[in-house]
């Protein structure tokens, strides 16, 4: 089995409901439920990085450029980035390529974890078993399906990933 590093990068998977305000919020880069999410799923192995903490929409180049870097810098081949769903395609196709050698997968949540009813676990858990398996590259997983970084689609209107 590969060794699996999971980097934290926000997103719905990571928000919160913020009673004052009766919106959704992120906390900071080190309140991610992650950790929570593979204890459930007795899920213990894998180390993890807390890398930013925000919401997709946000993203900026500098942002890809630090999810790069940090991916290039580390000595597992198998890496799985926590991010928002709305850009997870955007960024999955800047880093196809540039990292030959690890096997790279995406993956998030349409619904916060916090607030129960969410394919986090679901979605995290494909994650970590394609990360072992399949070739070196970038994908995404999501909804019970692999997509690799050029067929990423969100269905906003069924809230799923499509082909």
């Amino acid at each position: 089995m590969k060794n699996v590093l999971i980097i934290t990068t926000g997103g719905t998977l990571d928000k919160d409901h913020d009673t004052y305000t009766e919106g959704l919020v992120l906390g900071d880069k080190d309140a991610s439920h992650l950790g929570e999410l593979l204890a459930r799923g007795r899920c213990y192995y894998p180390r993890e990085i807390a890398l930013m903490s925000k919401d997709s929409l946000d993203m900026t180049e500098g942002d890809r450029i630090a999810i790069m870097d940090c991916i290039a810098e580390q000595e597992e081949r198998a890496i799985i980035v926590t991010h928002g769903t709305s850009t997870m395609d955007q960024t999955a196709q800047y880093l196809d390529g540039k990292v030959k050698d690890k096997t790279i997968i995406l993956t998030g949540a349409m619904r916060p974890f916090a607030i129960g009813k969410s394919d986090a676990g679901f979605n995290v858990g494909g994650a970590v078993i394609a990360a072992q398996t399949l070739p070196a590259g970038v994908y995404a997983v999501m909804n019970g399906r692999v997509f690799a970084a050029s067929e990423i689609k969100k269905n906003e209107k069924e809230g799923r990933f499509d082909v």
